[in-house]
């Protein structure tokens, strides 16, 4: 037996590029319209694709959810470290947290699958949202830092009530999800200095 490399992957057929083109544009669509439990079968009728097809390049909910959302999330987590040069470390999380929130907002029930990725190790978001979790302890770290939010505030924490916002904002309006950031905002920042 020889000692050879491992065989490349060879590239994706043209067909295949459309199909899979097709089916995250439906997933987008349907996520958006119905939410995360929006079936996958449904998925590929709208795509005009065989369900094999579907599973043939996601074979889980969750490949189809890193695949639509793994370089979104790379960017949230690209912009909380842009944001760590914010010169008010609490205007930079307040940004990266109004970002996040339009990012927990994009599909019905994604809040709540970002939640149970950042638990599950074997999840295809995990590694991303460990990214994001990394940028907002960065930024949580330099708020607390200057003195700006309170020292019991950490990212989890962030990530939580921003998904709880988000969960908020799909059960009535975008408006009362924008209030509620705006109070939750409001309970990271740190008390006044005593005179």
């Amino acid at each position: 037996m020889g000692t050879g490399t491992p065989a490349q992957r060879r590239p994706m057929r043209a067909d295949a590029r459309r199909n899979r083109k097709r089916l995250l544009a439906e997933a987008a669509a349907a996520f958006a319209e119905h939410g995360m439990d929006f079936s996958l079968e449904e998925i590929a009728r709208r795509a005009g694709v065989a369900n094999g097809t579907l599973y043939g390049h996601f074979p889980t909910r969750r490949a189809l959810l890193e695949a639509l959302l793994g370089d979104r999330m790379r960017a949230l987590a690209g912009t909380g470290e842009e944001l760590l040069a914010d010169p008010s470390p609490f205007d930079g999380l307040t940004a990266w947290t109004r970002e996040a929130l339009a990012h927990a907002t994009l599909y019905r029930g994604l809040g709540a699958a970002l939640m149970q990725a950042v638990e599950n190790e074997a999840s295809e978001l995990h590694a991303a949202c460990q990214a994001v979790l990394a940028a907002g302890d960065a930024l949580v770290a330099r708020a607390r830092e200057a003195g700006e939010v309170r020292p019991d505030v950490t990212a989890r924490d962030v990530f939580a009530l921003v998904t709880a916002v988000a969960w908020a904002s799909e059960q009535s309006s975008e408006l009362q999800g924008e209030r509620l950031l705006a109070f939750t905002l409001d309970g990271f920042r740190a008390p006044p200095a005593l005179p």
